[in-house]
């Protein structure tokens, strides 16, 4: 999700780091602090990331908040220099995120994908956080993610993204994450006694048996491996002014995974936070994310789709769809307790998106199940 967050921001900082070799500071900085209290700290990590900004005063930096997510805190940096300005974002993760979030993993792929074009570019890493260049783009919103040219251009890009080859295990990482989060949520205590008695109504034994059941359906469908976002919300999601670029952002919660999940998580990401499932893309509107996507793998724009990849890649991304419900979910139970400043109702979301899991699972089912059965049948 943020990583749940967003960014704007204009591609033109100096290239202070090489594409080998990104510059590190043991600086932690207290994202619980007001900005202007924080400011002092940001311009000390500035500086001793990057020599050529150690000797300016002060006042040449100028710090602002950007509209974030749900996971991160993210600052745009401005350093006036002697003719020009450049422009950087600091991107400060979240309390305990490490919980959740493989950081390692996250640095190795983003030096993969930027070198195939995708995302801000990495200048810098320090203790609770990373320095990248600073992207001139909009945000897309949810209601973006509809409009049928964009559509396509997420689904092409999308598609581009699952081409990139990131060394290391192939294995699909969505149920060891999902294991990973579940264990951790059975255990969670919260000061907050009315947070305590909605936590404690959880039955984490059903949530067993959906996770079982969920996957031994989707195993069945043989979806494609790739390297996936496993986060394409709108705020991860930027169109350069011209219209012509459109960027894919954030890649924390990247790694192998399943083709399908990944496209059914975006469609999840048209509800936005508030979760208004009214948003989900109609089938017609799926098929035209559709076509876009699986027309990258033909050799010519005149061959064409063929109904039964149509259907077989809406049944994969319908059932997953359901597993990124459940992951989400999960997650939020351990965001709600790692004491995050970022003001947002875990709680709340982990049942808005565990009650939408519930209400579509039987039809997403009865699809999956007739689907498979059809395809055992004699033709």
């Amino acid at each position: 999700m943020a990583a749940k967050g967003e960014q704007e921001g204009e591609d033109e900082v100096a290239d202070v780091a090489g594409p080998s070799e990104v510059p590190t500071s043991s600086i932690s900085i207290d994202s619980s602090l007001p900005l202007d209290q924080m400011r002092h700290e940001i311009v000390d990590l500035c500086k001793d990331l990057f020599s050529k900004w150690s000797k300016l005063d002060e006042t040449r930096f100028s710090i602002e908040k950007v509209s974030g997510g749900i996971t991160n805190l993210l600052l745009k940096v401005s350093i006036r220099e002697d003719e020009e300005t450049a422009c950087l974002t600091v991107r400060l993760y979240g309390p305990n995120t490490d919980v959740i979030i493989n950081r390692e993993r996250e640095l190795k792929a983003i030096n993969y994908l930027s070198a195939a074009g995708f995302g801000a570019k990495l200048l810098g890493i320090f203790k609770n956080g990373m320095v990248q260049s600073f992207i001139k783009a909009r945000t897309l919103s949810p209601e973006d993610m509809s409009k049928p040219h964009l559509v396509a251009k997420i689904a092409r890009e999308l598609h581009r993204f699952h081409q990139v080859a990131i060394p290391g295990s192939r294995e699909p990482q969505l149920w060891n994450d999902i294991t990973k989060f579940l264990d951790k949520a059975v255990f969670l205590t919260f000061t907050d006694e009315t947070k305590q008695t909605t936590y404690d109504s959880i039955s984490f034994e059903e949530i067993r048996g959906e996770i079982a059941t969920l996957k031994e359906i989707t195993s069945r469908l043989n979806a494609p491996v790739a390297f996936c976002h496993n986060d394409l919300l709108s705020g991860n999601l930027m169109l350069s002014e011209d219209e012509e670029k459109l960027y894919l952002i954030d890649f924390e919660y990247g790694s192998y995974n399943y083709r399908g999940y990944d496209i059914g998580n975006h469609f999840n990401e048209y509800a936005g936070f508030e979760c208004d499932y009214n948003l989900y893309p109609s089938k017609d509107m799926q098929y035209i994310f559709f076509r876009h996507y699986l027309q990258a793998d033909k050799t010519t724009v005149h061959e064409q789709i063929s109904e039964e990849d149509l259907e077989s890649l809406y049944v994969e991304t319908s059932v997953f769809m359901l597993a990124s419900h459940i992951y989400w979910a999960i997650w939020a139970l351990i965001q709600q307790a790692s004491a995050s400043p970022i003001d947002f109702d875990y709680l709340g979301y982990f049942f808005l998106r565990y009650d939408q899991y519930k209400k579509q699972r039987d039809a997403c089912f009865s699809l999956a199940h007739a689907f498979l059965s059809a395809s055992r049948s004699p033709r």
